[in-house]
């Protein structure tokens, strides 16, 4: 069933309110140069959508690049649309080249070094990137509650962290009266659904969170153009895929999916994101897209509400 247009959600306890699929910001600078990325994000916002998401060490990877190119792009972005005031804009810190870690000072020359790159003076959503289990939670939260009192930063959330040192820094802020996680953002799909279900997934509805997962696609591999005997496909993301296809889930699922897409008329990415927002505490899961017609199926997903029958095959396929 697909609904006529999307609305925004909450997010978890935080006065913000997304799209239900937030746009990922890692091919800017990458494999989508400023024209094309800028392209994508027009069509992204068209269709109704406010959040995207990017981080400081994007994408450092890349030959030439340093870090902090897409953060560059999406300021210049907002910039030259004057849309600051109606975009969600989530980054994560503790990654770049130069800036890495989660020390007090590193948060803090971390996250001024993404509002100068971003040309705001506000984040709306500041992630750690990775959890660093040796510095104490309290020297963490401690540093982000600063920036929340100066203005820099509107609300606070975490990303590859375990379930225990979730719950201590959520028990850490709510002792000391001080800023709280609002989300979760974990690698979550539907042929990688170890890591997030289960203690993760509990300590996030427990508290009220909401989950916004990434690697939604699994690196391209659920759009369904990877396949065992399918025609070789030149992408930057094809070794990450075709790995899926060395696990005996991974054909089952993009079987399940093709039913399923067959049965909606749509895309199989457009299935795989449509479970994976359908699941508890998932607010808004990510996806990006190098060009405008990659965008298109992933908007789609925005207003397909999945048959109970439909989510019962495709959890089957992926258990």
């Amino acid at each position: 069933m697909t609904d006529t247009q999307a609305s925004t959600v909450p997010l978890g306890p935080s006065q913000l309110s997304v799209f239900p699929f937030s746009l990922g910001g890692n091919v800017f600078g990458w494999t989508a140069d400023e024209a094309q990325s800028f392209a994508v994000l027009d069509a992204y916002t068209a269709a109704g959508g406010n959040f995207v998401d990017t981080a400081d060490m994007y994408s450092a990877w890349a030959p030439g690049n340093q870090g902090g190119e897409s953060e560059t792009i999406l300021g210049n972005w907002l910039r030259s649309r004057g849309n600051r005031d109606r975009i969600v804009v989530a980054t994560k810190i503790g990654r770049h080249p130069v800036a890495t870690g989660l020390s007090a000072a590193n948060i803090r020359t971390a996250t001024e070094a993404s509002l100068r790159r971003l040309g705001i003076e506000t984040i709306d959503l500041l992630y750690t990137h990775f959890d660093e289990p040796e510095i104490p939670v309290a020297e963490i939260i401690g540093a982000l509650d600063a920036l929340v009192k100066e203005g820099k930063v509107r609300e606070i959330a975490a990303s590859n962290i375990s379930a225990e040192r979730l719950t201590e820094s959520l028990d850490f802020s709510d002792r000391e009266g001080l800023a709280k996680y609002v989300a979760l953002q974990p690698h979550y799909n539907l042929v990688s659904r170890a890591t997030y279900e289960g203690d993760l997934a509990e300590v996030v509805a427990a508290h009220g969170l909401a989950a916004v997962p990434y690697f939604a696609l699994a690196s391209g591999f659920l759009t369904g153009k990877y396949r065992v005997d399918g025609p070789s496909v030149d992408s930057a993301r094809a070794e990450g895929a075709h790995r899926y296809l060395e696990d005996p889930r991974g054909p089952r699922v993009l079987a399940a999916l093709d039913t399923v897409a067959a049965a909606q008329q749509v895309e199989p990415a457009t299935v795989a994101l449509a479970w994976l927002a359908a699941q508890p505490t998932v607010a808004a899961p990510i996806a990006s897209a190098r060009t405008v017609e990659q965008l298109a199926p992933l908007l789609a997903a925005t207003t397909l509400r999945l048959a109970p029958e439909e989510l019962a095959l495709l959890d089957a396929a992926s258990a």
